[in-house]
């Protein structure tokens, strides 16, 4: 296979990675403005399409964590890469079947190292890159339930007490604001993924001198991650949305401006970080402050070992495939 056509594979299997991307985490930046009924479900994925897309023009430091960060981007030869990405499609794929919210992103972090161990092994791994995204898997989820605590405490202290149901009906019309933010904050870290495996694989080929990512890089990744959105994710929604907790728009409000605002700052900081983690977690800090016994905390136990088994569960399966690769 010629360098161009390999490009021209890895591109686009990196683009339906991108899909699953936005099918799985669909639920992340809506499943509360659906589940409090704030927004039919076709309004808010359309919502959340059109903003996911427009997330990745924010900034690209995500991406160049991903591409550069975790592994030299000059050993990431095509089929190191072709297995990371169909580790991470395999691994996501099963769990939006499944209904699982799983971190799309610790996904692709665990194909990549799947795939680099066979030729290279584990010393070839960045520690830093590790390192940074270890601090965002401990620290994401705690930030977004503490924030959503605090949050939540802050309104009830203040607006509570006077008149609940209008308050109820405010909040519904500010989720909205609250489910655009967390759709862009979305964009902003998630489409980063499969920008930062292109760009590493033009920067391996030779099609780029410098690291940085292309301009139809982006266009291409934050289109794949609308559609995807749109597409996908219904099963997702129900289990963020309608199992976790019984949600008013006070609690959907919170958990999406607490979630969409630890996402962002770990942007900036070029931390690639779990999506659904933050609003998993923000959506028990609510709750948990308006009363413990609100979380159902089994579903929350399934959703905290599929994160546990995420990266190992994408790297066996990124090395099953680059075995086969390398047989055929």
């Amino acid at each position: 296979m010629s360098e161009l056509l390999l490009i021209i594979f890895i591109v686009a299997i990196a683009w339906i990675y991108d899909f699953y991307n936005g099918a799985n985490d669909a639920a992340n930046a809506i499943a509360t403005t659906v589940s409090t009924r704030t927004l039919s479900p076709t309004k808010a994925l359309l919502l959340s399409a059109s903003l996911n897309t427009a997330g990745a023009f924010v900034t690209t430091r995500v991406a160049k964590t991903i591409g550069k960060g975790i592994v030299d981007p000059q050993l990431l030869t095509g089929d190191i890469l072709i297995s990371a990405l169909l580790g991470a499609i395999v691994w996501v794929a099963l769990s939006t079947k499944t209904g699982m919210p799983v971190s799309v992103t610790h996904a692709i972090v665990g194909g990549i190292i799947g795939a680099v161990f066979l030729p290279y092994g584990l010393g070839a791994i960045k520690t830093e890159g590790i390192t940074k995204i270890i601090k965002g898997i401990i620290f994401s989820p705690i930030l977004g339930f503490i924030v959503a605590g605090i949050l939540l405490v802050m309104i009830h202290r203040i607006r509570w007490k006077s008149h609940p149901g209008k308050i109820q009906r405010n909040f519904g019309k500010a989720q909205i604001i609250s489910a655009s933010w967390m759709s862009l904050a979305h964009g902003m870290n998630d489409t980063q993924n499969a920008m930062g495996i292109i760009t590493a694989a033009l920067f391996a080929g030779g099609f780029i001198s410098k690291f940085e990512v292309p301009m139809w890089v982006i266009i291409g990744s934050g289109l794949f991650m609308g559609i995807g959105t749109y597409a996908g994710g219904k099963h997702v929604i129900k289990t963020v949305g309608m199992k976790l907790s019984k949600l008013k728009p006070v609690h959907g409000f919170v958990s999406e401006t607490a979630a969409g605002g630890v996402i962002a700052g770990a942007s900036y900081l070029g931390i690639p970080i779990s999506t659904t983690h933050a609003i998993t977690s923000s959506i028990m800090g609510a709750s948990t402050a308006q009363r413990v016994k609100s979380v159902r905390w089994n579903i929350a136990k399934d959703i905290a070992m599929a994160w546990i088994l995420t990266i190992p569960g994408s790297a066996i399966a990124a090395l099953i495939i680059y075995t086969l690769i390398n047989l055929i």
